[in-house]
């Protein structure tokens, strides 16, 4: 949240520890093992003074976009990249086509397309969502770039979602578009001209800017993320605020969401309003990782929620309530079973961090879902900073693994920011570290269609990169 982002001292990337080695204010976060279910995966850090990112032996990176630069169309990249997928370039299995958000709302100083471009601005208003103070359009959106995976760089890029509100994550469709979904309640109260809080559907394949059309039967609220169940459709969304509900939303038509839907929240069977935070002040027993629990879930009314209640108003139903709802992802199995995995980012005993695994149902979204519901799992709670904090964004690896960007804006002067892989068996390791001395949060994290490269953005001061290296390891190790 655009609250929490703010630069922080630098820790002095020089003093960074590793494997075990314990901190002290003068260092960065080391990161440990979990005595329990810790791995080394891919191996121990390794890294330069100067280095945007610490990276296990083998893997390189490279930075292919900056906030500020300008893009194929003559605007400005924007600043605070976020959410992000990768997508098949059609015709060209050499290319693929990254979709970008940017986590902006126009209110303090941040690089905005149309930056000192105000007569580009004016030629594009009819597919412009929104204006600030009936100005410029409002500064959030989407950006998408063609990547070359032979020359490592942005062939083309461009502005493809405008005058949107804070698009913070997201996630992608199978059938090749992005979900771009707006975190924030704000209205013409703040200076804006519309509405905002909704999800917005852009094609990957769009060489400018689509028209921004609201899906509104999926509700308005602090929207996160995204994520899209391939064998019907139904789509799962987060909300980034304590007291949230976890959504999911069921189309009319399955692949054409703008037909619209109905719009749920989950139910903890037996539980009704069940708290899942497992904050040490919270009332009752905690939930613990070995309980599995069946699932409901119930409509909901008001979607269009004016009052910004929607969720306390799912609760009060019924729903269970969660601490920070932020990633979500859809994994298909080998075996054919899905799983969806979300993050409650300031849950646990701790508050930094909880990761949830819902099971859906064989007769998900239908008549008979209740005689075989879905079932509910608090898959890992954080208690140490050093090994995970503030699971944030999440993404599903070629080889099964879930990828966890962190986002912590800890004072802390040995914060830093990891990405953490989580074994199916639910062993944990690391995969990179932020050193960069603003200390951002990492985004976005995605890998290529052809399982080569892991992209993933760093909001602050907003990086787009590439990683490479013998991702082949790890399928081998699944082998």
């Amino acid at each position: 949240m655009l609250s929490r982002r703010v630069f922080l001292q630098r820790a002095g990337a020089a003093a960074l520890a590793f494997g075990g080695l314990a901190s002290a204010p003068a260092l960065a976060q080391s990161y440990r093992i979990d005595p329990v279910r810790g791995s080394r995966g891919f191996g121990d850090l390794v890294g330069g003074e100067g280095d945007i990112l610490h990276l296990p032996p083998g893997f390189s990176y490279r930075v292919l976009s900056n906030t500020g630069d300008s893009m194929s169309d003559g605007l400005l990249t924007p600043s605070a990249p976020d959410g992000m997928a990768a997508f098949p370039a059609a015709g060209n299995a050499h290319q693929c086509l990254l979709v970008r958000n940017h986590e902006l709302d126009s209110i303090g100083e941040e690089v905005g397309p149309f930056d000192g471009k105000p007569e580009a601005a004016a030629g594009v208003s009819s597919r412009v969502f929104d204006l600030y103070r009936n100005e410029l359009p409002v500064k959030g959106g989407t950006t998408t770039l063609l990547y070359d995976h032979r020359s490592g760089s942005i062939e083309r890029s461009h502005l493809s979602l405008s005058g949107t509100v804070r698009n913070c994550a997201g996630g992608p469709t199978p059938w090749g578009s992005w979900l771009s979904c707006e975190e924030t309640l704000a209205g013409p109260a703040d200076g804006f001209g519309r509405d905002h809080g909704y999800v917005f559907e852009v094609p990957a394949d769009s060489r400018g800017l689509v028209e921004p059309v609201p899906l509104r039967d999926m509700g308005r609220f602090t929207h996160e993320a995204a994520a899209v169940d391939s064998s019907n459709g139904i789509v799962y969304l987060t909300e980034d605020a304590d007291g949230s509900v976890f959504y999911r939303f069921i189309p009319d038509t399955p692949g054409e969401l703008a037909r619209g839907g109905r719009l749920q929240a989950l139910v903890i069977r037996g539980r009704p309003g069940a708290q899942t935070r497992n904050w040490p002040e919270d009332e009752g027993e905690p939930i613990t990782t070995d309980q599995q629990f069946d699932c409901d879930w119930i409509d909901l009314e008001g979607v269009d929620n004016p009052h910004g209640d929607l969720a306390q108003r799912g609760v009060a139903d019924g729903a269970a309530s969660f601490c920070r709802c932020e990633g979500v992802a859809f994994a298909q199995r080998e075996d054919g079973s899905r799983e969806i995995f979300f993050a409650a980012t300031g849950g646990g005993p701790k508050k930094i961090g909880q990761i949830w695994r819902y099971i859906p149902s064989p007769d998900e979204g239908t008549a008979t879902e209740r005689k075989s519901p879905g079932k509910l799992q608090l898959v890992y709670e954080t208690r140490d900073r050093a090994i995970m904090e503030s699971c944030d964004n999440l993404a599903v690896a070629p080889w099964g693994d879930l990828i966890v960007c962190e986002d912590s804006y800890s004072a802390a002067p040995d914060m830093r920011n990891y990405i953490r892989g989580i074994t199916p068996e639910g062993k944990i390791y690391t995969l990179a570290m932020n050193a960069h001395s603003d200390k951002g949060e990492f985004c976005g994290a995605c890998f290529s269609p052809d399982g080569s490269t892991l992209f993933v953005n760093i909001q602050r001061p907003g990086f787009t990169l590439a990683i490479t290296g013998p991702w082949s390891s790890a399928r081998a190790r699944r082998a």
